[in-house]
């Protein structure tokens, strides 16, 4: 029996997909301040090492600053804030991000209508 690979969720971030794996996460803490890395994990179908390395490259650049709060009883978790900088980070990230996906959009629209377009010609020959 083969094992099939879990579907991609849509908003996750493409394997290899640096830009777009930080900004997953930027926007995942923007709206979730409180969310734990395996929580993160999970919501951006990431595996827990790169949500981790991803986390920490964002607080090594100032983009991001972690807080520390009790969750319960004597756990300590985390609250993580965009900073100014990183809320500049997130807005350049989308712009690219849109920009990238209008191309992709053009080219597949243009893909589809060649397509089209061949079908009928053979449908017309057949």
């Amino acid at each position: 029996m083969v094992e099939q690979a879990a579907p991609a969720r849509a908003d996750a971030p493409a394997h290899g997909d640096t830009d777009g794996a930080r900004l997953a996460v930027l926007r995942q803490l923007e709206q979730r301040p409180d969310i734990s890395q395996r929580e993160l994990s999970e919501a951006l179908g990431l595996s827990l090492g790169k949500t981790h390395y991803v986390l920490h490259a964002l607080l090594d650049k100032g983009l991001v600053k972690a807080r520390n709060f009790r969750r319960s009883g004597n756990k300590l978790a985390y609250a993580y804030v965009l900073t100014p900088t990183g809320i500049g980070e997130k807005l350049s990230l989308t712009r690219a991000f849109l920009s990238r996906k209008e191309g992709e959009f053009e080219q597949l629209r243009h893909t589809i209508a060649t397509l089209k377009d061949e079908l009928a010609e053979g449908q017309r020959d057949a």
